[in-house]
């Protein structure tokens, strides 16, 4: 388990070091416009930032006082744009350190709360026009407007607002302010989706999203098997998750499927508690060790940064007041399975990389995102937490940085992305039932664990193999996010 202490003992470390190394205040020099808040993304970026010895703007030597930064930084447009100059080769080396100027949603989405219409959607490249983008629903959020107007999965849709989408134009016409929309529903027509006459008005909403959203027990010959469809790694569901794996442990499965298809990651402490759920037999023992910045590693003792295998959830809200505790319902299996999709990422990934170490890890699907460091939320107060002293109130500026690298046990880790043990993409023209055999991925993972197979024959489907490039969730605040929790 990943201790809040941890995380205090690294704050004050870090402040104290702060004190000394960053450059100092004169009341020469007199803030104005946004300087107070580029001052807070380059002490918080100074800091904490994985690759800060690798940006010559972030050196410790680089500004000798206030009004040298202020002025440096005067002319930037916005604080976006400060944060953005700070970052090490960006999206080439650093592919997901972000900035938010509304935390409050930030930290919302951590908990699954985001404004949605309830439309979970992937975006995909056509088969004969690569600047065309169509969607297809992945699944839809119980209660959400998207429920009400009868939207389903596997639906495809090609045009909003009466327009085609196309790499160009998705992010404006589904991802713009606005809090509604209408789709045009397609055709798969081969791959190169023709919109057909029917539309649909969809609303957003600020709705929560239960990830534990399918328990379920498959009977095959002499395999019991659990099956998780598990879509975030959220913190204020671990109690949910935690019952489906009493549900597993009372039927006593055999075997065990976790659906993580579009789970693009979250809580490395709910990782780490999924991974003693999945075993038991190892508690204790290291599940995932941290590579912080070279200022953080050589103040810091190295034992902080392991985080064992645990058999009870501990969590804490912001104030350290346990909001749940209870024991780990644990399997102690020696094998999992995992359906995977180019949605996988971050917590997902730490989850197999990790149990890889100590049993055995099979995979259904295509490869993961490959995303292995993880990032905590900074904010502008004295110790850049959320209950610091003078946090800022004139804004709800935050950063999101990469602070860490995260390997298992034996020191690995994979970067570009975890290779399924059978390769096999999702059908578009025919999505299948997430939950029944109906959908490709699950039958083809029963297939592997009933008989073993690993020829990756689409033998029942012979469909495309289409280019996804983004998704609902790739453009929430969360997105492809691994995070760990600062605690005052």
């Amino acid at each position: 388990m990943i201790k809040n202490i941890k995380f205090t003992y690294i704050l004050l470390v870090i402040v104290c070091i702060t004190l000394f190394t960053s450059c100092e205040k004169s009341d020469n020099f007199t803030a104005s416009g946004n300087d107070e808040i580029h001052l807070f993304i380059w002490r918080a970026m100074n800091n904490y930032y994985l690759w800060q010895s690798n940006v010559p703007d972030l050196s410790d030597t680089r500004f000798t006082n206030i009004g040298q930064l202020y002025s440096e930084y005067s002319n930037f447009s916005s604080p976006r744009d400060v944060f953005e100059s700070l970052r090490y080769q960006p999206g080439v080396v650093d592919r997901f350190s972000w900035i938010v100027d509304d935390y409050v949603a930030l930290e919302n989405s951590f908990q699954g709360i985001n404004l949605s219409n309830g439309m979970e959607f992937g975006l995909v490249r056509y088969d004969n026009d690569a600047t065309k983008v169509f969607g297809y629903v992945r699944y839809v959020i119980p209660g959400s407007d998207a429920e009400a107007q009868n939207i389903e999965r596997g639906m495809l849709f090609s045009e909003v607002d009466g327009v085609q989408l196309t790499e160009s134009n998705y992010r404006d016409l589904l991802f713009d302010d606005g809090t509604s929309y209408t789709i045009s529903l397609a055709d798969f027509n081969d791959g190169n989706p023709l919109a057909n006459s029917t539309t649909v008005s969809l609303s957003k909403t600020q709705l929560q999203e239960n990830p534990v959203a399918i328990v379920k027990i498959i009977e095959e010959g002499d395999h019991k098997i659990g099956y998780l469809l598990y879509n975030q790694f959220s913190s204020s569901f671990d109690g949910y998750l935690n019952a489906a794996f009493a549900t597993f442990q009372s039927e006593n499965v055999t075997d065990l499927i976790l659906d993580l298809r579009y789970n693009g990651g979250g809580s490395v402490n709910t990782a780490t508690y999924l991974g003693g759920m999945v075993t038991g037999q190892f508690n204790g023992q290291l599940f995932s060790k941290e590579q912080w910045n070279t200022k953080v590693q050589e103040v810091i003792d190295a034992s902080v940064f392991e985080n064992n295998f645990t058999n009870e959830i501990v969590n804490k809200d912001q104030n350290q007041n346990i909001v749940l505790q209870e024991p780990i319902n644990s399997l102690n299996l020696n094998r999992v399975y995992f359906i995977t999709t180019g949605s996988s990422a971050s917590a997902s990934e730490l989850v197999m990389n990790s149990l890889s170490s100590y049993i055995q890890v099979s995979s259904v699907g295509k490869k993961t995102v490959g995303k292995v460091q993880g990032s905590v939320t900074l904010y502008d107060s004295d110790n850049y937490t959320r209950t610091g002293d003078n946090l800022a109130s004139n804004h709800t500026w935050a950063i999101q940085p990469l602070v860490l690298e995260i390997k298992n046990k034996d020191n690995f880790n994979e970067p570009n992305g975890i290779i399924p043990t059978v390769a096999i993409p999702e059908n578009y023209e025919n999505l299948g039932v997430l939950g029944e055999r109906s959908d490709p991925l699950l039958d083809r993972t029963v297939l592997l664990i009933t008989t073993g197979s690993r020829t990756n024959n689409f033998s029942k489907t012979n469909f495309l193999d289409l280019e996804e490039i983004s998704s609902s969730k790739a453009n929430n605040p969360l997105r492809n996010n691994m995070f760990i929790e600062l605690k005052k």
